[in-house]
């Protein structure tokens, strides 16, 4: 994980030292489409719509590095219901750069942390120099366009039938890019970001109204006065929230042969409050933790100074810091007093989990319920477990499924039905018995009874990172 000397070009990563690119995160080179897929129980009907998603697929053997989940070529995985009939398709999200290597037949850029990239006479004056764009992470569809998302650059816009229409930069209003965790406000129908450089402005927000068009251009966030990686974010009515743990960008220690990503855990983390109506940031601090996820926050009411609760998955550190480190990562709930200036964590429970999410149309608002897919003490990187925790409640069910590697839950809301209950949770799971994945459809109301349908894929799909429901009608 150090930068190659200048000139050096980087070899190819070995492949069976990085868990990541083997086993059931190994990528895939084909792209498919197949239909109608064999359903195994009922698919309720009421269920029309296309479940999306993205993650790391690198095209070639990578050269350089490879750092899950910041590496990768962009691959999009559609499971689509419609009339009760069932297709499966993928496809690369087509960067420039990926293009350049599809001619080359190799990879040209390295990984992230070795930072390589080539010249003019690997891919021409156009390419030359430039950072290779990973739109691999997340997936979102805003003002009627679907985006394939990056780590704080450009996204990607595709077509309906997953092609790929090229990078977007919102009417060239947002040319630095937006986080891979954007937030729609369910009530207003604005989309909220943020983005972060390793040259000041180090974090800046800004806001994308319902109709595409940008409404606040990129705005500094007063306070960040290094440059931090940041993964994700929440929304409440009154504020961005982010997270902002002491894992600094440090160039010249990268230039000198250190890491490109330095854990200073004696800094602490703290927490930035950025309100919407464009007043200062509120800034507080706590112990150090890293967080990768949030699944929610929402204030407790409306006066300038009413906390905020904060609901996601703490680490104690990057595990892109130290893969060996053993370390926990539980969900928490986190109060903020902006009358004290404290910061209150309380984990749920005891299991290791990630990838928390709620029924999206309650983003920014109070919520009870989130889920999660938790790991097993003696395989902590596969998880086979789907965790629904009641925070209000201060309870959890769940239904584990050891034959299988559980993906990301995605609330599927029942249509026209406000209550999250009346839903349903799906995930994409791989068979760990046989090359073969499942979309999985679990009552809301009762996660622990298992699938009411299991749609099977007859090919692997990679596992992945992020996806969400487009129902067919919005």
């Amino acid at each position: 994980m150090t930068l190659l000397p200048t000139g050096a070009h980087p070899v190819p990563v070995d492949v069976s030292l990085v868990p990541e690119l083997s086993g059931l995160f190994a990528p895939t080179t084909a792209e498919r489409d197949i239909g109608p897929l064999e359903v195994v129980g009922d698919l309720p009907p009421e269920l029309d719509g296309t479940y999306l998603r993205n993650g790391p697929n690198p095209r070639f053997t990578p050269i350089g590095s490879y750092t899950y989940p910041l590496d990768g070529d962009g691959m999009v995985h559609a499971v689509r219901i419609e009339d009760g009939r069932v297709s499966y398709a993928n496809r690369f999200v087509e960067t420039p750069a990926l293009r350049a290597e599809e001619r080359a037949g190799h990879a040209l850029w390295s990984g992230v942390m070795a930072m390589y990239r080539p010249d003019a006479a690997e891919v021409g004056a156009g390419l030359a120099g430039t950072r290779k764009d990973l739109p691999d992470i997340n997936i979102v569809r805003h003002a009627g366009r679907t985006l394939a998302l990056a780590e704080s650059a450009p996204p990607f816009a595709l077509s309906p039938e997953l092609a790929t229409l090229g990078r977007e930069t919102f009417g060239g209003a947002l040319p630095a890019g937006i986080t891979a965790h954007p937030k729609v406000d369910p009530r207003t129908g604005e989309l909220l970001v943020f983005c972060y450089g390793i040259e000041a402005p180090f974090l800046t927000w800004s806001v994308v109204g319902p109709d595409g068009a940008v409404r606040r251009p990129p705005t500094v966030v007063d306070g960040a006065e290094r440059p931090s990686m940041i993964h994700d974010m929440a929304i409440t009515d009154r504020f961005v929230v982010l997270i902002v743990a002491p894992y600094y960008f440090d160039i010249a220690a990268a230039m000198s042969g250190g890491g490109l990503l330095t854990w200073r855990p004696e800094d602490g983390t703290r927490i930035a409050l950025v309100p919407r109506d464009g007043s200062p940031t509120r800034w507080l601090a706590t112990d150090a933790f890293w967080c990768w996820h949030l699944a929610n926050a929402f204030d407790e009411g409306p006066a300038p100074d009413d906390a905020v609760v904060v609901d996601y998955v703490q680490w104690d550190r990057p595990e892109t810091d130290d893969a060996t480190a053993e370390q926990n990562a539980v969900l928490v709930r986190a109060r903020l007093d902006l009358s004290r200036g404290t910061v209150v964590r309380t984990p749920a429970h005891d299991r290791r989990v990630e990838f928390p999410r709620i029924d999206d149309r309650l983003l920014g608002h109070r919520h009870d319920r989130v889920a999660t897919i938790a790991t097993q003490p003696d395989d902590p990187q596969l998880a086979d477990t789907l965790v629904v925790t009641d925070l209000a409640g201060g309870h959890d069910v769940h239904w584990r499924a050891p034959e299988l590697a559980l993906g990301e839950p995605v609330h599927l809301p029942r249509p026209g039905d406000p209550d999250p209950g009346h839903g349903w949770w799906a995930t994409l799971a791989v068979d760990r018995r046989d090359d073969v994945s499942w979309f999985l459809v679990l009552p809301a109301d009762d996660p622990a009874a298992g699938p009411v349908a299991r749609v099977r894929i007859p090919v692997r799909v990679p596992l992945g990172l992020h996806g969400a429901w487009l129902p067919s009608t919005p």
